[in-house]
């Protein structure tokens, strides 16, 4: 009738404990306090059978109990090294609709006159401040922006100035070098 692991109970004590071992109608029972007592089957009561136990232990799922008691990884605080590529690139769009809040009314020399005072006082600003690389984004359109802009920064002493990366910005951008000198 018990086997072991059966969670038993006295029946004239306040004792509970487990079955350790079966041997005819004696029964050796450990009890909740650690001692190991021997009984007769008769003196006892199932509280719990090990074979309900095994069942609940069957469908106790453990992967889910392991990722509960996992301890986080620490995060790593590893400070990474910023090559020269990932400077701080000043990015300025001439579109007119990014410059003004409405076009509205305004001609085509109006346009480019914005657009080339834009790009002067954004030049001027990236050389005050030691910025060493500009993005202007003007577009693909006919090409008047971009024609005026060469000419622009052709007169700009201390500069280099290519077509941008085209993965990132595309055939409508230029990207301008800052050529720093060094003080001795």
């Amino acid at each position: 009738m018990f086997t072991k692991g059966d969670k038993i109970s006295v029946i004239d004590d306040a004792i509970n404990g487990k079955v350790l071992k079966v041997n005819g109608k004696t029964i050796t029972v450990e009890t909740e306090d650690g001692f190991e007592l021997d009984f007769e089957e008769k003196e006892l009561i199932l509280i719990e059978s090990s074979g309900e136990l095994l069942n609940s232990i069957a469908k106790t799922n453990f992967s889910e109990i392991a990722k509960q008691k996992e301890i986080p990884k620490p995060r790593s605080f590893v400070k990474e090294k910023k090559s020269s590529k990932d400077e701080f690139v000043l990015e300025i769009d001439l579109h007119i609709e990014k410059l003004v809040s409405n076009k509205r009314g305004m001609s085509n020399y109006d346009i480019l006159n914005i657009q080339t005072e834009t790009v002067k006082r954004q030049m001027d600003f990236a050389l005050r401040n030691r910025i060493p690389k500009v993005v202007f984004i003007h577009g693909v359109g006919e090409g008047v922006l971009k024609a005026e802009l060469d000419f622009l920064l052709g007169r700009y002493e201390n500069i280099s100035f290519q077509d941008a990366n085209y993965q990132k910005y595309g055939l409508g951008a230029t990207e301008v070098y800052f050529i720093q000198k060094k003080n001795l």
